[in-house]
Formats: structure tokens, C-alpha cells, sequence
């Protein structure tokens, strides 16, 4: 066996390229800026949502109760100052906790707002200990910056990269995404920023064991808070000026290809700009798995047929589903359902749900709704089918569609007309039609936290983007304490 040679390599083009962009690419498309303004505000309006859910809670705040941090990060709609690396996993698991998020639909898929636990809670310490030095705080415009080169980086690199494929969970592009843009907030040079990106995938890397049957758990709603608090701790040790792995990538048999992509090279689809935030899915309507959605619109609208024919969902003797394959892969089940996380990735009791009620919330995923027998009926009268133009449309590059077609049969032998929905209300084909009913859901969730007069005060300096993005972040975040 011949050994290796012991000379230190260059960094790997991929660390080089993400740190050159983080740090010297300009971001010039306004669409991109508008598109982050309101990526930010359904985000914290998501977290805020999140604080109504016990299981969520008891999770947030210091690890050491009674912990005080000068200059610590606040998170909205509490009252916890918070060190930035558990001020991260905290709004992070809150930002993700009921999956209504935005959403990327790729080779590998994901969620990229899950970094703005990171980008939030280190923009805000970074400001605080600025004003108490009598320095220039960050502003909004920081964070916002730093929200699209996140998107980017975890978009892009999920375009070709199927990291689900090898048994990983999509949050190790959170925490390389989040490592990324906080180390650019923190002040970072070049040699320090690769240094830094080079430990995350020196890291180790969480398993989606907890998404999938049969051990879907709650994990799966604080590994994107894990992840983003990690990206945070590991931008602070590059900082300290430990050294970097340059050939962590790259690397025969102990580089992240060979060692934990089975040799598969990691590719990057496009150059990094502002793609991703572009073109980037929220979820509107429904708190529900993205692949899901417009199977969700579709039983809404059966709902309503169904209630003017006179009937109702116990009137259906069959459903008939048409999907695309990741929806197959990662939502189908069958079989007893043991918790809200397994419920809102479970295609089935996502259209039963709406069929019977005319309606889908988060809270329709505890165990009081779940007890009512007539979901577990309907979900027993359904058979799936993969479409394969659906599948074809959804990795399309000029469509990501997420196509989902519903047709019932009902006890009589009526069959009603199949219903389509290719384009869920938060994809960009409908985003004229989305944007109205996002700012309502983002005022919505202020509503449920705070009162009026608190409201009227974070819409008055939230709103407006040119006036927002000039705002010192910490001010900004004020707005949301109680």
C-alpha cells in the first residue's frame, strides 16, 4: 500500500467558492431582497406560532436556568437573553417546530430559513455588544444579506446533492450554510472562513432515521435548531484561529466523498448569486410536509363539493392519489400513526383531515384530533399511485411543480372528478396570489402573542422594507420581547 503524501493540499474548490461569495459577491437583485423581507417575517411569525406547543417549549432557553449573558441575543415572544449559540438552537427549533416554513424542493430538499436562528440570534448579540461599546450596531440590512447567501448555499448545494440518498439528514446544509454567513457577521477573513466551513463537514452528521418509519419523531422539528446552533459554535472556533482541514472534500478514503458519500463527488448545479431566495416555496395555507400541499388544496376543495352535493367524508368509499415519487418516498404510510410528527408526514392523514373538518392546522396533528376515528377510516380507504410526468415536472428546474391529483369514489358508485393542484399557493408561479395571504398569516401569528398595541408597533417598523433594512437589529428585535 502506497502511503499518502503528507503535503499539506490547497482548500478544496468547494470551501473556496463558498467563502468568496459569502464574502465578496454582492447581492443585486431586488427580487431577491424583496423575497427575504418576507421570508423574515413568516419566519419569526413560524417561531411565534411555535410558542403556543409545550413540546416546543420545553425545549427553549439557557441549558442552565437562571444563566444571564451580557449583550445576549433576545428571541421574540419571550423573554430569554441568550449566549448566540443556544440563542440559535432556540429560535431555530422555534422557526421549524410546526413545519410552516419555507421549503426547497430539490435532489435534496429542505427548509432554508432554518439558518435565520443562527443569522438573528448572532446579528443581534453582535449589535448589542456594539451599542454597549458606543460602536455602530448591525443593521437589517445584515441580516437580510445574510438570509439570501444562506438560501443560496443550501439551495444550490441541494440542487445535485442527495444527501438523503446515503441515510443523511438535509440540516447538514443548515449548519454549512449557517457556518458560512455567521462567520461573515462575525468578521471573519478569508483563510478563517474556509478554515471554518472546512469543519462542517469534518462534523458528524445526523441520520434521518428520525423522519422516516417507523421512528418519526420530534427531533425532526429541533435538528434544524441543532444544526444552526452548531454552524454558529463552529464560525466561533474558526474565529478563535484554529486551524482549518483543507482537503476535508476531497481527500482518498478519510474526505467527506469517499468516507460518507460513497464516493460520489459533490456537485455544485450553478454559480452561487440569489437563485434560491428568487424562487424559493413558503408554505401559506397549511402548516403540512411541502410535498403535501397541494393534496391539501385538492381535499379542501373536494370539502366543498362534497358539502354542496350534501354529503359528506363518510360518504367516500374510496381515494385515489396521484403523486410524484418524493412524496412516496418520504410521506406515504400506513399503519398506527404515534405522534404529531409522524401525522404531519403522513400524506394520507393530511388529506383526511381536510376532507372531514374543512380544515388543516397544527393543531390538527395532537393526539385530540388524531382520536377521532374517522381519520384512520379515510386513511384506510386510500391507495397511491406514482405519476410519472408529476415526478418528471417536479425536478424540472423550470417548473418544480409539486404536483398531487385526488379522485373519489363515493358509496352511491359516484365518481367525482379528479382534481389537480401542480403548483402549491406559496410556489412562484402564484406568489402574486400568495404574498397578501402571507402578510395576513404573519399578522395572524403576531395576534396570537401580542397585544394590539404591540402589533401595531413591530407592523409599523416591519412592513416597509427600505425602512426596516436601515434599522439596528437589536431595536428590531426589541419589538418582540415580552
Amino acid at each position: 500500500m502506497t502511503a499518502l503524501s503528507n503535503d499539506r493540499p490547497q482548500p478544496d474548490t468547494l470551501l473556496v467558492e463558498i467563502a468568496r461569495y459569502v464574502l465578496h459577491t454582492e447581492i443585486t437583485s431586488e427580487q431577491a431582497w424583496t423575497t427575504a423581507h418576507y421570508c423574515l417575517l413568516d419566519s419569526i411569525g413560524c417561531a411565534l406560532e411555535a410558542l403556543s406547543y409545550p413540546a416546543c417549549t420545553k425545549l427553549l432557553g439557557p441549558i442552565v436556568p437562571g444563566t444571564i449573558v451580557p449583550n445576549g441575543a433576545r428571541i421574540p415572544g419571550t423573554n430569554y437573553v441568550l449566549d448566540p449559540v443556544q440563542a440559535a438552537f432556540t429560535l431555530g427549533s422555534m422557526i421549524r417546530w410546526l413545519d410552516y416554513n419555507d421549503t426547497w424542493l430539490a435532489a435534496e430538499w429542505g427548509h432554508p430559513s432554518d439558518n435565520l436562528g443562527g443569522i438573528l440570534a448572532v446579528a443581534d448579540w453582535l449589535s448589542r455588544t456594539a451599542q454597549a461599546q458606543s460602536k455602530p450596531p448591525l443593521r437589517m440590512h445584515d441580516v437580510l444579506d445574510a438570509m439570501i447567501r444562506a438560501h443560496e448555499i443550501q439551495g444550490v448545494l441541494a440542487l445535485e446533492n442527495a444527501f438523503n440518498r446515503v441515510g443523511l439528514d438535509h440540516v447538514i446544509l443548515v449548519k454549512l450554510a449557517t457556518t458560512a454567513v455567521t462567520g461573515k457577521l462575525l468578521g471573519l477573513t478569508e483563510p478563517e472562513l474556509i478554515n471554518a466551513i472546512s469543519h462542517v463537514f469534518l462534523d458528524g452528521h445526523p441520520l434521518r432515521t428520525y423522519r422516516h418509519a417507523p421512528n418519526t419523531g420530534s427531533r425532526k422539528s429541533w435538528a434544524a435548531g441543532d444544526a444552526t446552533a452548531r454552524g454558529v459554535r463552529l464560525a466561533l472556533i474558526a474565529r478563535t484561529g484554529e486551524m482549518g482541514y483543507p482537503g476535508v472534500i476531497t481527500t482518498p478514503q478519510w474526505g467527506f466523498q469517499d468516507a460518507v458519500m460513497h464516493g460520489q463527488p459533490l456537485k455544485l448545479a450553478r454559480s452561487f448569486g440569489s437563485y434560491v431566495m428568487e424562487n424559493v416555496l413558503f408554505k401559506i395555507s397549511y402548516p403540512a410536509e411541502f410535498h403535501a400541499q397541494t393534496a391539501v388544496e385538492a381535499a379542501m376543495q373536494l370539502h366543498q363539493q362534497l358539502k354542496q352535493m350534501g354529503k359528506s367524508a363518510e360518504d367516500i368509499a374510496h381515494i385515489h392519489i396521484r403523486t410524484h415519487q418524493a412524496a412516496l418516498r418520504i410521506i406515504d404510510k400506513k399503519g398506527p400513526l404515534h405522534n404529531p410528527a409522524d401525522r404531519d408526514h403522513c400524506l394520507q392523514y393530511m388529506i383526511a383531515v381536510p376532507l372531514i373538518f374543512g380544515r388543516l392546522t397544527a393543531a390538527d396533528y395532537e393526539d385530540e384530533v388524531a382520536a377521532d376515528p374517522r381519520i384512520d377510516i379515510l386513511r384506510g380507504k386510500m391507495t397511491t399511485e406514482e405519476d410519472p410526468q408529476f415526478t418528471r415536472d417536479y425536478y424540472d428546474p423550470e417548473k418544480r411543480s409539486i404536483a398531487n391529483a385526488l379522485t373519489l369514489t363515493l358509496n352511491d358508485g359516484t365518481v367525482l372528478p379528479e382534481v389537480v393542484v401542480e403548483y402549491p399557493i406559496g410556489h412562484k408561479r402564484r406568489r402574486a396570489e400568495g404574498i397578501p395571504l402571507l402578510i395576513e398569516k404573519f399578522k395572524r401569528h403576531l395576534s396570537h402573542r401580542f397585544a394590539e398595541k404591540q402589533q401595531q408597533q413591530i407592523l409599523a417598523h416591519s412592513l416597509n422594507l427600505k425602512q426596516l433594512i436601515e434599522m439596528p437589529v437589536h431595536e428590531w428585535v426589541d419589538l418582540f420581547v415580552v
